[in-house]
């Protein structure tokens, strides 16, 4: 399958465009959060992205909510937080939001170590893991010296052992890259990111 993913539009036309004419060629789109800005705009992002017409799962970032995505979500869309789905024989499982909190104050979507531990204790066995947040020590470094990622997703990754997962959120690493065990890790960014995973025999 040709996975095309993406994170942090933050309202950006110029890197939507490219990413819908990319799309085209695409089984898979998967956005990585953040499509908005501190809470607003977020249907317009919606827009600007209406022109994707392969199958297309989101996870909400720390600019907006699990509840204001699943609204605005293009028909079609699947909108995960917390949960799974299958798509083209690949399983995917998604957990947004800024993990750990955030200093960025009321207007961001955050959890706790403890409360994404939670949520991520549902996904047993997944190829794709989406999420919003880097797990620690990898693609997570911000100010160009602080580790800024969660370890609850950390420990996700080494327990599940995705074949791939993709994150976002600290821009200074987007593009970035490493490995837990056999899991691949990338911090996306706004640009066409592909992938080829084939499903499972």
């Amino acid at each position: 399958m040709r996975i095309l993913a993406f994170s942090d539009l933050h309202l950006s036309h110029d890197a939507a465009e490219a990413l819908v004419a990319a799309s085209a060629r695409a089984d898979l789109v998967i956005g990585a959060g953040d499509f908005c800005n501190r809470r607003e705009g977020l249907d317009r992002a919606m827009a600007m992205l209406s022109g994707i017409a392969a199958p297309c799962v989101m996870v909400p970032g720390n600019c907006e909510s699990a509840d204001e995505l699943r609204a605005a979500a293009p028909p079609g869309a699947t909108v995960l937080h917390g949960e799974g789905c299958e798509i083209g024989g690949l399983r995917l499982f998604g957990l947004g939001y800024g993990i750990p909190p955030t200093p960025f104050g009321a207007w961001s979507c955050d959890m706790t170590e403890d409360e994404a531990a939670e949520r991520l204790a549902a996904c047993e066995r997944t190829d794709i893991l989406v999420l919003h947040s880097p797990p620690k020590g990898i693609a997570d470094v911000t100010g160009g010296w602080f580790p800024v990622g969660s370890v609850a997703i950390r420990d996700a990754i080494a327990r599940v052992q995705p074949r791939l997962a993709v994150c976002g959120h600290i821009h200074d690493c987007w593009g970035r890259e490493g490995m837990i065990g056999e899991s691949r890790v990338v911090n996306l960014g706004p640009t066409v990111n592909w992938f080829e995973i084939g499903a499972r025999p």
